[in-house]
């Protein structure tokens, strides 16, 4: 049922301006260390103070980054980083190499204090292309021409780390994301259909992934009740079982979708596979302000606090079989943004980034997170990092993407920026701090060149921080005395 104007009038007049920040995160300045601009400030980031890059003081997080002598991850004085996986270094249990271009990953619980990471690998066109693809594991392809998949780390107490394949033959498996039920479902950012690119199946699709149960993963089969488009990432209602999934597209920009399923249909694993590609109801997010007025792009939002309605329009084809499916819609039917990123379920609903806006979009601006509660079926925006100046300035963040929720307090935030790179925490207040940097300079002095991060996810027991350096494919463990996080 469409949340109507009244209603969302009267849930904004209970809650003051709008709807109240709640979660675990308010707003975030772009400059480290600096306090966030309050509910309804404007845009963050415009200038970047704040002593040693907000490094240092009394401010949040673990101090200054201490560069690394191997040229790898700064981190705080304390911390430490253990390499689990290194794309043409490291070998799978197969003898093969571990593929490149790590992207999103999730951490399981596996028996005997063993951490299964599920990491997908980014990698797009014909395999013939790539220097290291995902193996094509017998049993395990999708489509024999595709370069893509996901890797299964396996870690042990001991120390010892096992690598195999969970899929292969999928193309550019981008954020992904972990289900209430121990599975991993990975997209696909493309929408190459059969003939293009060297594939030989279409693609951008979603599929699932069992990282305990190896011959669950046999034979892959795309979710087509998820649609065909440019997937980002997923994530499932644990309450209400739909899945909210982004789309990283542009001309025209992408959609936030949600999934509704089938009446009877219960979760669990390997159910999605089986569905009817034509299972339940895809729906696109459209918008609205507290007075009605419809919301066309993410962007129009300057402020931090900013709410808007959401309701659901269904989508027409959603395998895109003529026209894509962001471009089924008019631009008055659907609400759009740029560069839909990661997602994480937290505090009862879906913390959704947008990793930047141009001049593809009404308003520029260097990131956003937003809160979807689907209690009050309203969109907040929590972060909104102002256009950085100077990206080749250690100091300033910018271009969130992959997103974590810490159970230390606060977000864990990829950056996928220009420039240096980092990741970096935000706490209850939306005060912000580094937690590592980039230092594999894969250019040169003059011109230097680092990759973004991924696949950020703590351990099931919160003590270690997983993430990898995008290119060439280098995944860490890292450690140290993690705290909880000042609300201040």
């Amino acid at each position: 049922m469409p949340l109507t104007r009244r209603e969302f009038t009267r849930q904004s007049a209970l809650t003051g301006a709008g709807v109240a920040l709640t979660g675990v995160v308010g707003a975030l300045a772009t400059a480290p260390g600096a306090l966030a601009a309050e509910d309804g400030a404007d845009i963050a980031g415009e200038g970047h103070e704040g002593g040693e890059h907000g490094h240092g003081g009394h401010g949040p997080g673990y101090g200054p980054l201490i560069p690394d002598p191997e040229g790898l991850l700064a981190l705080p004085a304390g911390f430490s980083y253990r390499v689990l996986a290194h794309a043409g270094v490291t070998k799978l249990e197969s003898g093969e190499f571990t593929p490149s271009k790590h992207d999103g990953a999730a951490a399981f619980e596996g028996p005997r204090g063993v951490t299964l990471l599920v990491v997908n690998h980014e990698l797009k066109g014909a395999r013939t292309k790539v220097k290291h693809p995902v193996p094509l594991a017998e049993g395990l392809v999708y489509d024999s021409a595709a370069a893509g998949g996901c890797t299964v780390v396996e870690t042990h107490r001991s120390g010892e780390v096992a690598q195999w394949v969970g899929i292969a033959g999928t193309s550019q498996n981008c954020a992904g994301g972990s289900t209430p039920w121990g599975t991993w479902l990975t997209c696909e950012e493309t929408e190459d259909r059969a003939g293009q690119n060297g594939m030989t199946k279409d693609h951008g699709y979603v599929f699932e992934v069992d990282p305990c149960d190896r011959r669950a993963n046999r034979h892959p089969r795309p979710i087509k009740a998820l649609g065909r488009f440019a997937h980002e990432a997923v994530v499932v209602d644990p309450k209400r079982a739909h899945l909210y999934l982004t789309e990283d597209a542009d001309t025209p920009n992408g959609l936030l979708y949600r999934w509704v399923p089938p009446h009877g249909f219960k979760h669990g694993r390997g159910h999605l596979r089986h569905l009817a590609d034509d299972a339940g109801v895809l729906q696109a997010a459209k918008c609205f302000d507290s007075g009605g007025r419809f919301v066309d792009d993410l962007s129009r939002a300057t402020k931090i606090g900013t709410v808007y309605g959401v309701d659901w329009a269904d989508v027409p084809d959603r395998d895109g079989r003529t026209v894509p499916v962001r471009k089924q819609f008019a631009d008055t039917d659907v609400t759009r943004a740029r560069k839909l990123e990661g997602m994480w379920w937290g505090d009862g609903g879906v913390y959704i980034v947008s990793s930047y806006a141009r001049d593809e979009s009404p308003v520029h601006h260097d990131g956003q997170v937003w809160f979807y509660d689907p209690k009050r079926r309203t969109l907040t925006l929590k972060v909104l990092l102002g256009v950085n100046p100077d990206p080749s300035k250690d100091g300033a963040f910018d271009g969130p993407d992959n997103i974590t929720v810490s159970p230390y307090g606060g977000l864990v935030i990829a950056e996928d920026g220009e420039g240096v790179q980092h990741l970096f925490g935000a706490t209850e207040r939306g005060r912000t701090y580094p937690i590592a940097r980039n230092e594999l300079n894969l250019g040169t002095a003059e011109d230097p060149d680092f990759s973004e991060f991924a696949g950020i996810v703590f351990s099931p027991g919160g003590r270690t921080l997983y993430a990898s350096i995008q290119t060439p494919g280098i995944m860490f463990a890292i450690t140290g005395p993690w705290k909880r996080q000042s609300h201040r």
